[in-house]
């Protein structure tokens, strides 16, 4: 479930990561700017104390990625993180919280977010998803993970009917199969023998067919329609 490949182009890259830190704990918030300012490929472009406000900072700044609490005032995390979306679809977010709540994953999850910390990640640990995560690939604490995988492997298959895959081609099967076992981009080309380019295309295609947010919630989908076998 986590995919930790290929931060080593973020880092080459010459513009710096955009980041809007949100979280209503002032010296949480002021410590974890501190400690990404001093990463030359990271760059805070905001902070915010509350949903509400968390919104309105994604519209005007524009971040790559947003790190947000799920507990917020005024607006909650995952309210807020359905309202980036909404506004600012090519924001990535990131959930850093304290809960471990398989709730708040999921809904997480469910409205947008591509990737899930706990608060006792590392700085080096954060930093790390922020740029995985700006490079389009999930990433969620390996406690979690486990959490989500496990929820998924009870869940019962819904009761709709199961035709949303069916209108994928079976390329994008293959892709989507591959991006649910935890390959990067540049790893399903290289299974495939396709390039790059074409597996970013693959994804965007499952993503709008499937009417889904992220790569996340992609994973989220397959072990639900039973895509690929889980031991």
């Amino acid at each position: 479930m986590t995919e930790a490949t290929g931060t080593d182009a973020a880092r080459a890259g010459s513009e710096p990561v955009r980041v809007l830190v949100v979280d209503d704990q002032e010296l949480f918030r002021r410590g974890l700017i501190m400690l990404l300012g001093g990463d030359t490929d990271i760059e805070v472009v905001g902070e915010a104390a509350d949903g509400v406000t968390a919104t309105e900072l994604a519209v005007t700044t524009a971040p790559d990625v947003v790190l947000l609490d799920v507990r917020m005032p005024r607006r909650t995390g995952v309210e807020a993180c359905r309202a980036i979306k909404e506004a600012v679809p090519a924001t990535k977010i990131i959930m850093l919280t304290v809960s471990d709540e398989e709730a708040d994953l999921y809904e997480s999850v469910k409205n947008g977010a591509s990737g899930y910390l706990l608060k006792d990640s590392s700085i080096e640990e954060v930093a790390q998803a922020v740029r995985v995560v700006n490079e389009g690939q999930s990433l969620i604490s390996p406690s979690m993970a486990v959490k989500l995988i496990d929820e998924f492997k009870q869940m019962s298959k819904p009761e709709r009917e199961q035709g949303p895959a069916l209108r994928l081609t079976e390329r994008e099967l293959e892709v989507l199969r591959l991006v649910a076992k935890g390959l990067n981009n540049r790893e399903v080309a290289k299974e495939l023998f396709i390039s790059e380019n074409t597996v970013k295309n693959h994804v965007r295609n499952i993503l709008e067919k499937l009417q889904l947010h992220s790569r996340m919630e992609a994973v989220m989908y397959a072990m639900r329609e039973k895509l690929l076998d889980l031991p």
